[in-house]
């Protein structure tokens, strides 16, 4: 496997100068979810060019695929390699050439990186068919950022004709430095749901409170009995984060209004938490409120499940990121509160997720994701070709 990886290392520095411009390219013209048009287009003559079979696009409105299959007898097996290519509705704040070009709109995330990693993963891929059986599934996602396109594709057939028996995601981690790789078996990141809470009282003046029925009252309650979930019901061994993120309520000093709002999400790991605090926080609720004389409207809006590695993917995947970084420079992955819609692929087939250090502290490259300022270390995209490249070769032929 060294000298296999050693020439992939060698190809991925010959390829990268292109690698990197169009990653540029990307980030000068970011777009939002479901409306990656350009981005799409870009994607599907890319791979067109290099050969890729069965190139099919307008999946999930922008989403891509394509097959690369090994000319290598053995396998039959069909593995799905996936980039997300949204941006999100950021103004960015760098003072770089390659700048988003639309006010408001930018590549906050990584996804240009993703996306132009993969495509430089299906150029080494279609260069080495003939060190592979089975097939390789490029898949480009649209509007991980919020809207699920991992799972309207799914819907739309994408493990499916030829259906895929695994699959991997990378993600950038501008936690850690260019050059390292972490992952975990198991769950690496969270579910993520939302909800919003109507709190209805009856106004008054704010000097007779007596005449009225606060809503204020009854959400400050709330918000602070929410936290006995966490601190007092959920199993202590499964982390939960229950967070309310806006209070709106009221506009004058002197005015009880009607109702106040509540805006919260839910973070969990295991299926049961993810049930028990929805459960409880609608419960809770309608218990304060009514203790207090109040109603309560409570709606909950399921967001993506958590990532599960399956652990044996999660240890090749493992032992390719040792060769490639040096078995120094990957370490298990904390648990991560974040969500990310690469679970809905592996709720189906097994497989894993892992994350690429992009930062690079000498060159101030250290702003995190989702900032306005953020950039990273375009190393990163070396490791992260070079392990998927190095996971396609050790699943297809063992």
């Amino acid at each position: 496997m060294a000298t296999a990886t050693s020439a992939v290392r060698r190809d991925i520095e010959e390829i990268l100068p292109g690698v990197i411009a169009d990653r540029r390219h990307l980030h000068q013209h970011p777009e939002l979810g479901f409306q990656e048009f350009e981005t799409s287009k870009l994607v599907a003559d890319r791979l067109r060019s290099l050969g890729v079979e069965d190139v099919r696009t307008g999946i999930a409105v922008t989403g891509v695929t394509g097959l690369i299959r090994g000319t290598k007898p053995g396998s039959d097996k069909v593995v799905l390699l996936r980039a997300d290519m949204d941006a999100l509705p950021i103004h960015e704040e760098n003072d770089v050439e390659y700048r988003s070009t639309i006010a408001g709109k930018m590549h906050a995330c990584g996804h240009d990186a993703h996306t132009a990693g993969l495509l430089g993963v299906a150029r080494l891929l279609m260069d080495r068919r003939d060190q592979f059986s089975g097939t390789v599934k490029v898949l480009f996602q649209p509007a991980e950022e919020g809207g699920g396109g991992a799972l309207v594709m799914i819907n739309e057939g994408v493990m499916e004709d030829p259906k895929v028996d695994f699959a991997f995601g990378l993600h950038l981690d501008q936690g850690n430095p260019v050059g390292t790789i972490n992952l975990r078996s198991g769950p690496i990141c969270a579910a993520a749901d939302r909800f919003t809470a109507v709190i209805t009282g009856m106004g008054g003046h704010g000097a007779s409170p007596h005449e009225a029925v606060d809503p204020i009252v009854a959400g400050s309650a709330i918000v602070v009995a929410l936290q006995t979930i966490v601190g007092r019901e959920v199993v202590p061994t499964d982390q939960v984060v229950i967070t309310v993120g806006a209070f709106i309520a009221g506009e004058a000093a002197n005015v009880i209004p009607n109702s106040a709002e509540l805006r919260g999400t839910l973070r969990s790991f295991s299926p049961d938490a993810r049930a028990q605090i929805a459960t409880r926080t609608e419960e809770i609720m309608n218990g304060i409120a009514s203790a207090l004389r109040c109603e309560v409207e409570f709606t909950l809006f399921p967001g993506y499940p958590s990532i599960v590695n399956d652990a044996e993917m999660t240890e090749l995947v493992r032992q390719v990121a040792c060769e490639v970084v040096g078995e120094d420079h990957v370490s298990e992955s904390p648990l991560a509160m974040g969500s990310e819609d690469f679970s809905y692929f592996v709720q189906r087939v097994p497989g894993a997720f892992f994350n690429v250090g992009s930062n690079n502290r000498d060159r101030g490259l250290v702003w995190t994701h989702h900032h306005p300022r953020f950039d990273f270390d375009e190393e990163v995209m070396i490791y992260g070709m070079e392990t998927m490249v190095g996971i396609v070769l050790r699943v297809l032929n063992d």
